[in-house]
C-alpha cells in the first residue's frame, strides 16, 4: 500500500466514504458527497478500514479513470479500497472473474459471458417480459391491499427472467435468493459471506453437472458445454454462474421499487408514464430514473497501477481509488438541475451500470424489465399510492452495497 494512500497531510479535510444519505432526501447521493464535488472532480475520501484512498466524483473524471489502463481492477493487490471488512478478510480466495480481472484475462472471460447479453437477444425478451408483468400485476389486483411491491412485482419478475435465461428452476427462488442476498448485505461478516457462497455454489455446481448430461438452450448449458470441451473448469463455470444470478434480480428488483416510490413522489412526471401505450417509448424516462437513483452505491473500486498526475493530483502506484457513481450522475457539469427529475432529459449518459470495459454485463435485460414495467404498471393501476408515510419506509444505509428500499407498501 503506498504511503500516501494511507497518510494524508495534517491539514487535509478528509470526507468520511460513506455518510449517510439525507433522510428528506433519500433519492440524492449523501449531500457530502455532492458537496465534495463542487470542490474538484478527485479528492481524498476515509473508507471503513481508515484508509484514504482517491475519491473521483466527477462524471467526466469518472469516465476518464475507468478507462485508464493505468489503472487496476486487481483486488488482491496491497492498497485496493475494498468495501467492507467481509470482503477483506475473504479477498485471497476470490478466483479471477469479470470484476477483478484486467486486460486480457478480463477479456476472455468477459467474451464466454457476453453472447446471451447482447441488445437483440434482449429485445427479443420483451414479450416474455411483458406476459410475466402482466401476470404478477393481474396476481396484485386479484389479491388483498395492501401489498408489499417487492415482493409482489420487483423481486418476482428479474428473477423469473434470469432463470428462464440461465435455466435455474424458479421453484428454487427463495433458497438462491435468500443466499444471494449476502452479496448486498454491508452486516454479512466473512462466515455468512463463505457459507452463502458456498452454498449457492454448490447448488449451481450441480445444476452445471446436470446440464453436461442434459443440455438445454440456457446460460448454464453453454457454461457445461464450455467445462466439457475444456474451456472453462467447473468451479470457474459456477462461479461465472453465480455472478449473473445474483446480478441479473437484485439490482434490477431494487429499480423496480426505488423507481415507484420516486415516481409517486412526482405526480406530474409520473403522469407521462400513465401514457405509454408501448413500452419502448419509456425508454428515455429509464434512462432519467436510473441516473437519478443509482443503485450501485459502494463505488468502482480500483487500484493505480503506476504513478500519474490525474485532474491535477498525484496518483502513486499503490494508490486505492474509489469511484462512487452516484456523484457522477448528480453531476451539474453533465446534467443541469441534477435534483429535477425530467423524465424527457436526455439521461443515457448516465453511470448507473458504470464504465468502461468493467460496466454492467445485463443492462440491456435490466433496461427492457425497467422499461415494460415503468411503461404498464401505472397505466394499468392508474390510483397506485402508497399505503404507509414515505418517513416509515426502511432505505437501505449509505455502505450497502446495492440501495434499494426492504418493502414497499402499496394499494389503490
Amino acid at each position: 500500500m503506498s504511503e500516501s494512500a494511507t497518510r494524508p497531510a495534517a491539514d487535509e479535510q478528509i470526507y468520511h466514504y460513506q455518510d449517510d444519505r439525507d433522510p428528506k432526501c433519500p433519492f440524492a447521493p449523501p449531500p457530502g458527497l455532492r458537496a465534495l464535488n463542487e470542490q474538484g472532480p478527485v479528492s481524498r475520501a476515509r473508507i471503513w478500514d481508515g484508509t484514504t484512498p482517491w475519491l473521483v466524483t466527477g462524471h467526466a473524471a469518472q469516465r476518464a479513470i475507468l478507462s485508464d489502463p493505468r489503472v487496476s481492477s486487481d483486488d488482491k493487490r496491497a492498497g485496493f479500497p475494498l468495501p467492507n471488512q467481509a470482503m477483506a478478510e475473504n479477498v485471497q480466495h476470490f478466483p479471477l472473474t469479470i470484476f477483478n480481472a484486467d486486460g486480457a484475462d478480463h477479456t476472455r472471460i468477459r467474451r464466454m459471458m457476453t453472447r446471451p447479453f447482447t441488445r437483440p437477444r434482449m429485445e427479443a425478451l420483451r414479450p416474455e417480459i411483458q406476459r410475466f408483468t402482466d401476470d404478477l400485476i393481474d396476481k396484485m389486483l386479484a389479491g388483498p391491499k395492501p401489498v408489499d411491491l417487492m415482493t409482489a412485482l420487483s423481486l418476482p419478475l428479474p428473477s423469473l427472467m434470469i432463470c428462464a435465461l440461465l435455466g435455474v428452476p424458479y421453484e428454487d427462488h427463495e433458497f438462491f435468493q435468500e443466499h444471494a442476498s449476502f452479496a448486498t448485505r454491508s452486516d454479512k461478516t466473512a462466515e455468512d459471506d463463505r457459507r452463502a457462497n458456498e452454498a449457492l455454489g454448490g447448488y449451481l455446481a450441480g445444476l452445471l453437472q446436470k446440464k453436461m448430461q442434459e443440455p438445454a438452450e440456457d446460460v448454464l448449458s453453454d457454461f457445461a458445454g464450455r467445462v466439457k470441451d475444456g474451456d472453462l473448469t467447473l468451479p470457474e463455470a459456477t462461479l461465472l454462474s453465480m455472478i449473473l444470478l445474483i446480478a441479473g434480480h437484485e439490482t434490477s428488483a431494487n429499480m423496480i421499487t426505488l423507481g415507484t416510490a420516486l415516481l409517486l413522489e412526482n405526480p406530474e412526471q409520473l403522469a407521462r408514464l400513465r401514457q405509454i401505450e408501448d413500452t419502448r417509448q419509456a425508454a428515455n424516462a429509464v434512462e432519467e430514473i436510473l441516473r437519478y437513483i443509482t443503485v450501485a452505491t459502494f463505488g468502482q473500486r480500483r487500484i493505480a497501477a503506476e504513478d500519474f498526475e490525474f485532474e491535477g493530483v498525484q496518483i502513486k502506484n499503490g494508490d486505492g481509488i474509489v469511484v462512487p457513481l452516484p456523484a457522477g450522475n448528480w453531476d451539474p457539469e453533465a446534467f443541469p438541475e441534477p435534483e429535477k427529475l425530467d423524465l424527457e432529459r436526455k439521461a443515457s449518459q448516465h453511470h448507473a451500470f458504470g464504465w468502461g470495459i468493467h460496466q454492467c454485463l445485463g443492462q440491456q435485460l435490466a433496461r427492457i424489465e425497467l422499461q415494460v414495467v415503468f411503461g404498464t404498471l401505472y397505466r394499468r393501476i392508474p390510483t397506485l399510492r402508497l399505503a404507509v408515510d414515505r418517513d416509515q419506509l426502511d432505505f437501505r444505509p449509505a455502505d450497502a452495497l446495492a440501495y434499494g428500499i426492504s418493502e414497499l407498501p402499496v394499494t389503490w
